[in-house]
């Protein structure tokens, strides 16, 4: 299997650049996974797929200011930091430019002198950093006010709130990218959908940049995924477990859950609460364990993201639903539109 099988071509007129006034306004192709067949909807339908019983699977990861502006210490020629993964004790793994400034042993400053760092190491894959921060107080409230939201490479206009990358439910910061096929959710949504019967669960995986990595090797069995940090509790895990002991479906929403689901659970679906790092690589061969529908965006082509979907829904379906988003002008990416793929035939 090559990477050019996952390969189409988008306009870039496609690309949003902002996200729409109203969050479940945008639009949302249904993809029926057993026959290919495919529905234009907006997102606010999404309750009409669902029904009592089944459960939707929310990745509650927040966003941190990962972005740092600064300057090394002695020179003063400036450096740019994204932040990561943290390791503790104020050491973090991050994306550096100009690497040739960011050397073992460098001193960098932000805001300045609020926050300095030493770099203590170069990574062998991809040259990233391992950076750590001297600071006082609370790291995250010293990156609230000198940090700013890293955004994905390909939104080129500027974020005027960026509570807009952020999911209405996000509660725990450690993301360096927003798990995006949630943003499309509101409060109202969500009640609506609880009051159908629909159960809620959380999960908590920090998406790193590597999220936005091309692939490239030309064999995809070649290519090895980033690690992400997730968490499952005891609550969540059993909820999932009991919907479907009780024939409910599992909706995760964006591939950060889905990835998280099929990490942990057993070869017979069932999931336990729990912690750790996550570098599972889904692509077409991939027998789920969890997941009946995925709630996600329109994925880069060629990219690890793209491979997944293909896994839950088949790769020609994927390849023919992307032709008719294109031709009909879907928008595409983080503030783009959804697609719902389901599996009909598990309703009740």
């Amino acid at each position: 299997m090559k990477t050019s099988d996952f390969y189409y071509d988008l306009p870039e007129r496609l690309i949003a650049q902002t996200p729409l006034q109203q969050r479940d306004a945008s639009r949302m192709m249904a993809l029926n996974k057993q026959t290919g067949a495919v529905e234009h909807r907006h997102f606010t339908d999404l309750i009409e797929y669902l029904e009592p019983g089944d459960v939707l699977v929310l990745n509650n990861s927040r966003v941190i200011p990962a972005r740092l502006l600064g300057e090394r210490a002695d020179t003063g020629y400036p450096v740019e930091l994204v932040l990561l993964t943290d390791h503790g004790d104020g050491l973090w793994e991050c994306l550096t430019r100009p690497g040739k400034k960011c050397r073992v042993g460098a001193e960098l400053t932000f805001g300045g002198g609020k926050l300095t760092a030493t770099v203590e190491d170069i990574l062998p894959d991809g040259g990233n950093r391992m950076i750590r921060f001297h600071y006082e107080g609370v790291f995250l409230e010293v990156l609230g006010e000198l940090g700013t939201m890293p955004l994905p490479p390909y939104i080129k206009e500027k974020l005027e709130d960026p509570e807009r990358y952020q999911t209405v439910y996000s509660k725990t910061p450690g993301s360096a990218a927003a798990p995006t096929a949630g943003l499309h959710f509101t409060p109202e949504l969500m009640q609506r959908i609880r009051q159908k019967g629909v159960n809620i669960a959380y999960v908590t995986l920090h998406v790193g940049l590597g999220t936005f990595r091309p692939v490239k090797v030309e064999d995809v069995n070649e290519h090895v995924m980033h690690s992400e940090y997730y968490t499952m509790d005891a609550e969540n895990a059993e909820l999932i477990n009991r919907t479907r002991a009780e024939g409910g479906r599992v909706f995760a929403v964006g591939t950060t859950a889905t990835r998280t689901l099929e990490t942990i659970a057993d070869e017979n679906g069932q999931v336990r609460p729990c912690s750790g790092w996550t570098n599972i690589f889904i692509y077409p061969g991939y027998k789920f364990k969890v997941i009946d529908c995925l709630v996600t965006n329109f994925h880069l082509p060629e990219s690890t993201l793209m491979m997944l979907i293909s896994a839950f829904a088949g790769r020609d379906n994927i390849m023919n639903a992307y032709a008719i988003a294109v031709q009909e002008e879907y928008r595409f990416f983080s503030f783009g539109d959804s697609m719902l793929i389901f599996d009909d035939t598990k309703r009740g």
